[in-house]
């Protein structure tokens, strides 16, 4: 007898799924070993030619001079630019390189207009509500002017005819996310940075099958990198094989491309056109707290009703139809708007899902929390897994507090990664020191995405407070305003700090010159990511 056949189906299944994560890891092993050595070859040609010729030498330093001062032009933010410039002038040869690689904009071209193509058929799915966003601006006009930004920069209306549900845990929310995946009639769209075919993905997969078996409409899309050391390629053909339309965002390849380092970092669920789910936590076991690897899990997300949810398909449907452009696209799109007539809570506030691309110069994440900051006049509260931020945003946070406004950070008390962990430390002084206090979650890892003010508004999504979020991922949050959902975030903080460590008066004192200078080393790395 084979030994496979002799084993329990579940040890098999263990087995199988160990054997795939490993040649996951094998893979992104040799990916990256590839990419090494393409750097390493054009470094050693170049060093060999600059030592052979002066003449080279000399080109080679003034392109570098040209890509700082070309680095220098770009309209972006200084913490992004300055490293590049440093490492281009310091190394000649090795930032020239990294700079072609990954500092040009030319170089996502191809990416940007397939966005371009598919947004010009979508966006207009969604016209302004005009009245809608006068109603809102009339109750507050500086929140009313976020909703209006979000409308003009991601051409999502903010609506008035929505109910939202949150939850303060990802078990609820994935229980509820199964009984509206029951009642699906005609299509599923999930799009999750990361999924672990395990245990927590089980039930959702049996659903998914059996849907598919009915004739709906079901597809699954995940990150290449964020599902890496979860499933193997194999985990695609398997769902095919149940009738689960799947894709994969951005495949890993052995070639220096910048496009690789933009992920998709959503998290979203649209059943039938009627209901959407988003929020921090992916389809893994870690985040329903079947395995524990950094202390207990806290995690959020909310479902949304009514005329809110088109704008979550639209976002599915962008991602789904241009990241491979040899992939069979849709040509029509009206399956996935159909006609719901709903009737929300007379409670109901304002509600305007949003996304954010690293394609344009238009940094929506990062602008709606400055915004939100920027409008608060009592509190205004965040919660992040990492805190990498900007100049700009450590300004915003720390005027803030300087007018009285009680600013609050919540992050993890147990880091996943450390270097990261101590890179969010770094900027704990400067904040402190402004009067932001710093709270530190010690049940486990923290890895909430929100932020909250006044008990006016609020947001909840994908969105961390770090350079990768802000600037380099493919993101989406959902716009709270006088709704109750905003007042049930706000107790959710008031939950969390109880069970914080506040560290605002360690983060003002003195540090040591060594210890400076290395967090300076790490601030300046994560800048380059």
């Amino acid at each position: 007898m084979d030994h496979n056949d002799s084993q329990h189906p579940h040890e098999r299944m263990r087995s199988e799924k160990k054997t795939e994560t490993r040649n996951s890891i094998i893979r992104l092993i040799l990916v990256l070993l590839a990419i090494v050595l393409q750097v390493w070859w054009f470094y050693f040609l170049l060093e060999k030619l600059a030592g052979v010729s002066s003449y080279v030498d000399q080109m080679i330093r003034l392109l570098s001079i040209a890509f700082a001062l070309y680095v220098y032009g770009q309209h972006t933010n200084s913490a992004l630019k300055m490293p590049m410039i440093i490492l281009i002038l310091a190394y000649p040869i090795a930032g020239s390189i990294v700079f072609l690689a990954a500092g040009r904009k030319d170089s996502t071209r191809g990416a940007r207009q397939r966005f371009q193509r598919i947004d010009n058929a979508l966006i207009p799915r969604h016209p302004p509500k005009v009245k809608v966003l006068e109603k809102i601006r009339a109750r507050d006009r500086g929140v009313g002017n976020i909703a209006g930004y979000l409308q003009t920069c991601c051409g999502f209306p903010v609506c008035d005819n929505s109910d939202v549900t949150y939850f303060d845990d990802p078990v609820p929310a994935l229980k509820a996310q199964l009984e509206e995946l029951e009642k699906a009639e005609k299509f599923i769209f999930m799009e999750y940075h990361a999924v672990e075919d395990k245990e927590s993905f089980a039930p959702i997969h049996d659903v998914l099958k059996r849907k598919a078996a009915q004739g709906l409409d079901v597809r699954l899309f995940y990150d290449d990198i964020g599902s890496i050391g979860f499933v193997d390629k194999a985990f695609v053909k398997k769902m095919e094989a149940d009738g689960i339309k799947t894709r994969v965002f951005n495949p890993l390849i052995p070639m220096i491309i910048a496009f690789m380092n933009n992920r998709d970092h959503r998290k979203i669920t649209v059943i039938d056109g009627k209901v959407a789910f988003t929020g921090g936590y992916n389809l893994a076991n870690e985040y329903f707290h079947v395995t524990s690897p950094y202390g207990f899990w806290k995690d959020t997300g909310v479902m949304i009703r009514g005329d809110a949810v088109p704008s979550f398909t639209t976002m599915f449907v962008e991602m789904w139809n241009v990241i491979h452009p040899d992939d069979e696209d849709d040509k029509y799109y009206d399956a996935f708007y159909p006609k719901v007539t709903y009737q929300a809570r007379k409670e109901a506030g304002f509600v305007q899902p949003y996304c954010d691309s690293p394609l344009d110069d238009e940094r929506v994440g990062e602008n709606v929390y400055m915004d939100i900051c920027d409008q608060a006049k009592n509190y205004c509260w965040f919660i992040t897994p990492y805190l990498i931020i900007t100049d700009e945003m450590s300004r915003t946070l720390t005027n803030a507090a300087k007018r009285g406004v009680d600013v609050r950070i919540i992050t993890p008390g147990v880091p996943d990664k450390k270097l990261v962990y101590l890179t969010t430390r770094s900027y704990y002084p400067q904040l402190a020191r402004a009067g932001v206090r710093i709270f530190e979650y010690t049940p486990g890892f923290c890895h909430a995405k929100m932020c909250v003010s006044d008990d006016v508004c609020a947001t909840c999504g994908t969105i961390n407070l770090d350079f990768r979020s802000l600037y380099h991922h493919f993101e989406n949050g959902v716009f709270l305003a006088f709704d109750p959902a905003v007042l049930a975030i706000r107790n959710d903080f008031k939950t969390m700090f109880p069970q914080c460590r506040e560290v605002t008066q360690k983060a003002k004192g003195r540090r040591s010159i060594p210890k400076r200078v290395f967090q300076c080393v790490l601030r300046l790395f994560a800048s380059l990511e």
